[in-house]
């Protein structure tokens, strides 16, 4: 049994993928973040198990426990003495459910990749309707709790709000982006990194790396044993990652686009408040010291000046991150020549 560290060192993606292409790599990566679900962890385990070996196919189970304080750890330990297929990875503390997932997308090693939450909720025997569902050339499928057991007014309704907000904004049409149980092909995920509450947010990453993505009803289940971490505290965290996922959706090649929008403003402002003043110094109706007019026009500016400055910036930002990694701003599906 290994138990990986926060701090090792963890090979790139890309040349892990091929690393483990020449392994033998299983077929599927189940991984789960787990925080403080002692009680849920042996039950699920079975159904786990139960699952997968219906299908037929290899597997590996990766459970990440994300500085549970409760036996967690320790029934993980013994889960994976009793099962050659798990392989647990224990961070130094809790770091949130998005760390979790990319420790758990760092560390898979399969050719599909299928997290999924470890509170019983999400029920294993979905996974094999992903896999036929992936099956049929999507890169990305998306489970849709469409029957949630889950607090109607605190969950739910919250839930169904942010994500007809999230589908708008992302141009992801998906009904139930906090779904964890999800399957996607392992190329679709090379490039994904994760930051904030934005592990939701991966089939919109997917999608505009060009992924297929597709959504399917799966189970939903009462929560028996323990106690959810999820709450509207997080509601507000989701809003500003919202808001990055749209400023990086449409401007993050161009970020003077924003910032210059924002500097004409400023400059708009300026301007109209100079004029201002200026006529009703020449109409006698106001001195230049008697109206904030004058400052409003230093102010604005200034600002725009800030805001031009930022934008230029932020450009030279880009094109370093992009040009020193030779990293495209684009990415080709296949190319079709003639022999």
């Amino acid at each position: 049994m290994k138990i990986y560290d926060e701090d090792e060192t963890v090979l790139s993606r890309q040349s892990k993928a091929a690393e483990d292409a020449a392994s033998g790599a299983p077929d599927i990566s189940v991984f789960l973040p787990v925080l403080n679900e002692e009680l849920n962890l042996r039950p699920l385990h079975a159904k786990l198990d139960e699952a997968l070996t219906t299908l037929g196919r290899t597997a590996e189970i990766i459970y990440v426990d994300d500085g549970s304080t409760d036996g967690s750890l320790n029934v993980l330990r013994e889960l994976a003495k009793r099962d050659s297929r798990v392989r647990v990875i224990a961070l130094k503390r809790n770091y949130g459910q998005t760390a979790a997932m990319s420790a758990g997308i760092d560390a898979a090693r399969g050719r599909v990749l299928i997290p999924m939450d470890a509170d019983l909720q999400n029920d294993p025997a979905d996974i094999k309707r992903l896999l036929e569902k992936l099956d049929e050339g999507y890169d990305v499928v998306s489970g849709w709790r469409r029957h949630r057991q889950d607090k109607m007014w605190t969950r739910r309704v919250p839930s169904m709000i942010a994500n007809r907000l999230i589908s708008w904004i992302g141009g992801v049409p998906l009904h139930d982006y906090g779904c964890s149980l999800k399957a996607y092909r392992r190329e679709s995920l090379t490039d994904v990194r994760l930051y904030g509450e934005m592990h939701r947010f991966i089939p919109i990453y997917a999608s505009w790396a060009g992924a297929r993505v597709a959504e399917i009803p799966v189970m939903h289940h009462p929560r028996t044993m323990g106690k959810s971490k999820y709450g509207l505290s997080r509601t507000l965290k989701v809003v500003f990652d919202l808001m990055t996922i749209k400023f990086m959706a449409s401007y993050q090649t161009k970020p003077i686009y924003v910032f210059g929008t924002f500097g004409m403003l400023a400059f708009a402002v300026s301007l109209f408040a100079g004029l201002c003043a200026i006529f009703f110094k020449l109409i006698g109706r106001a001195d230049f010291i008697q109206t904030p007019l004058p400052m409003l026009a230093i102010v604005m500016f200034a600002v725009g000046v800030q805001f031009l400055l930022m934008g230029l910036l932020a450009e030279m930002l880009v094109r370093t991150y992009h040009e020193s990694q030779s990293k495209p701003i684009y990415a080709v599906r296949e190319k079709i020549e003639r022999q």
